[in-house]
């Protein structure tokens, strides 16, 4: 079973430090595909009174709950974070694998996988080494491109929110003090004047609620009502079974085409029906103005279908369903809910979002617009990049400064928005000058006039798109039904057609590469015949490529994707070399080959599993101690088989000690920078021995 682990502060900022200075990447994403902002352009938006860089995040999932994704996705340009949904019951068991993106995109995970405590110091972590980032000065990032969000998503039941251990997590988060200064000295000496940065405090003081599929009407509303009573901001996520099975089926089956996609009668028969979700929104929306406190909705959670597929365990009777399908459904609503509360109430905005669809979702106004399946497609967060790139090239074309210019400009519906304004002649007219000529909108208009003409025009917006998104062939199923290319192959422990496809695809960075050189290692068996020493080779081990993969499996949660993705079969998760963080990981998790390496004074400890059988290997200043199940021999590293000592009972193989010191060689090699070597402060200029 997969069991995260997460990764110590202090090497975090090792790896990411020494990545960036010797690759020029941060956690594997290459620097040329950071987004650090637009001189130009104004992209920032309000989200709970807050100012945001961006109206871009990623979704509450498997992006957002360790560190390192969620600085994988700032730097990508995401500024409001939906961090990962934790609930009460945090020792749940997720079936293996839980992603499968070959088409559309599916998932059976829904929930976190650490425990609420551990989850609370990710988010402090991962804000830590954002502001630790900034402080360094080692990226260019636009004026004002830092404000940042961290938004919460609890779940599942008012019982569980309102418990003792999930008020305690809510309470770190609001008040990060005694951890950040715990943390805050695990900072490494060569960035010590880090340690004593101004760090956030309130890590946030929002929260997305989620909640189960049949979640009562009246129990969702008592929940958003503790959280708004505890002067926190609240997000309701909404399910697209609101569009009713009639209504569902007939886009997701006639107007898409998703025909093998079937929603069970079920989902629709325990949800929220669309009426009950408008009488407590209304009666939720009054009591936050009472409060003080933000209201709004979010749409989509995913859509319960029936699993069809042999991608998951069997046991698994259900699925969800995201991408592409999922946008035209979540937009519907929208377009809904606007007709029913105009620009009330303001929207977060998750489903099927990507880099074409982006500027659309941000010019109805929505915030904020957050991703998940499809950074999980071929190039994981590179992609991010392309999602600005599309915005700023979009707003450049309209002519518009900011995101508010870029609602009132991007369909053309400025001037029928202006027309639903109750104005003068002069300022109608000021207006009008400023739409036709390019001008600068709010200066045309006054404040109180401009932010009125952004909201009706984010209403006449999203009905034009809701309703232009419903005939646009690249969501229907005809379009979305390639998978991924297999060749026909099966993965092997060492080379494979080193695409690196699995590198970018992990949400958690889990999938590195490193340098092995290519060689011949003979396949050495060794026996003591009672008086001596005798060895004979069998055939040989041939390694042909000098890049390779790896996984380090403390970060790895058995997802699939990288199976998904990769061109060979097998999965590079479970075929490829696994690494683990401490004795205690590599004990506690038995996998096909599974490996801990620790630096030592003059040499290092080697732990080694292959299928069943169990190795180590102590290298000491070139003496070798190497000991199975059935054997403890020493020789030198230079000389196994002219120098072995020790006793075993039958064959020895040394092809085990050779794999092992040559995977101790690479992964601590000091010119590589991997989750291994930055583990420890001591792997830096001093080379392994040969």
């Amino acid at each position: 079973m997969a069991d995260l682990r997460p990764y110590p502060l202090g090497a975090l900022v090792r790896r990411m430090f020494r990545e960036l200075d010797r690759r020029q990447t941060i956690f594997d994403l290459p620097a040329r595909r950071f987004f650090l902002g637009d001189a130009e352009r104004d992209l920032s938006v309000s989200f709970n009174g807050h100012a945001c860089s961006t109206p871009f995040g990623p979704a509450a999932g498997p992006h957002t709950q360790l560190a390192q994704n969620i600085v994988l996705s700032w730097l990508g340009g995401g500024r409001i974070v939906e961090l990962k949904t934790v609930q009460v019951k945090d020792d749940l068991v997720i079936p293996r694998p839980c992603i499968d993106m070959q088409t559309v995109g599916f998932n059976v995970e829904w929930s976190q996988e650490l425990s609420l405590q551990e989850s609370a110091e990710e988010y402090v972590k991962a804000a830590i080494l954002l502001r630790v980032l900034e402080a360094s000065r080692v990226l260019d990032l636009a004026p004002g491109f830092g404000e940042t969000i961290f938004d919460m998503s609890l779940g599942y039941d008012l019982a569980g929110l309102t418990s003792d251990r999930v008020q305690r997590f809510i309470g770190m988060m609001r008040d990060a003090r005694p951890i950040i200064d715990r943390l805050r000295r695990e900072i490494p000496d060569e960035w010590q004047a880090f340690r004593d940065l101004a760090f956030p405090v309130a890590i946030s003081d929002s929260v997305t609620l989620s909640t189960f599929h049949g979640c009562p009407p009246q129990e969702v509303e008592r929940m958003a009502d503790v959280v708004m009573r505890q002067g926190l901001h609240c997000i309701v996520k909404l399910n697209p079974m609101l569009l009713g099975g009639a209504e569902t089926r007939r886009i997701l089956h006639d107007q898409l085409g998703y025909r093998e996609i079937e929603v069970p009668d079920s989902a629709f028969a325990r949800d929220t029906t669309w009426t009950q979700m408008v009488d407590f929104t209304g009666r939720l929306a009054e009591s936050a103005r009472s409060l003080g406190v933000g209201f709004g909705v979010k749409f989509t959670n995913t859509l319960i279908v029936r699993n069809h597929r042999r991608f998951f365990p069997a046991t698994e009777r259900e699925m969800y369903l995201s991408g592409p399908p999922l946008h035209v459904l979540a937009m519907q609503l929208v377009g809904r809910f606007r007709q029913a509360f105009a620009d009330t109430v303001p929207i977060s905005f998750s489903g099927g979002i990507d880099r074409l669809n982006f500027p659309d979702a941000v010019a109805l106004g929505l915030v904020p617009v957050t991703v998940c399946t499809d950074l999980l497609k071929t190039g994981g967060y590179e992609r991010a990049r392309g999602y600005f790139v599309n915005l700023v090239n979009r707003m450049r074309a309209a002519e518009a400064a900011t995101i508010d210019d870029l609602v009132i400009r991007a369909f053309g519906l400025g001037a029928p928005a202006l027309a639903t304004l109750n104005l003068d002649d002069n300022t109608r007219a000021r207006c009008e000058a400023a739409l036709t000529t390019a001008g600068n909108l709010r200066a045309a208009a006054g404040p109180d006039v401009y932010r009125r003409w952004v909201s009706a025009a984010r209403v006449l917006n999203t009905a034009h798109y809701a309703a232009r998104v419903l005939d646009d062939d690249r969501y229907s199923a005809a379009r979305n039904r390639q998978v991924p290319r297999k060749i026909g192959s099966h993965l092997a422990l060492f080379d494979c057609i080193t695409c690196d496809k699995c590198v970018p695809v992990c949400p958690n960075d889990a999938n590195f590469t490193f340098v092995l050189p290519a060689m011949r290692i003979p396949i050495v068996k060794a026996w003591h015949d009672g008086h001596a020493w005798r060895t004979r080779v069998d055939d040989e081990l041939v390694i042909e490529e000098k890049h390779q993969i790896a996984n380090f499996a403390d970060l790895c949660n058995d997802c699939g994707n990288c199976d998904v993705f990769c061109p060979e079969d097998g999965g590079p998760y479970l075929i490829k070399p696994r690494f683990f963080g401490s004795r205690e990981a590599w004990a506690g998790r038995p996998v096909k080959a599974g490996f801990y390496v620790e630096p030592r004074l003059d040499g290092a400890l080697v732990l080694g599993r292959f299928d069943d059988r169990e190795f180590t290997a102590e290298v000491q200043g070139g003496v070798v101690r190497f000991s199975g199940a059935s054997f403890t021999v020493t020789f030198r590293e230079d000389d196994p088989e002219g120098s072995l000592d020790g006793q075993a009972s039958g064959e020895i193989d040394l092809t085990y000690f050779r794999i092992m010191n040559w995977l101790r060689v690479a992964v601590l090699d000091p010119s590589a920078v991997n989750y291994v070597n930055c583990l420890d402060e001591r792997v830096t200029d001093r080379s392994p021995g040969p």
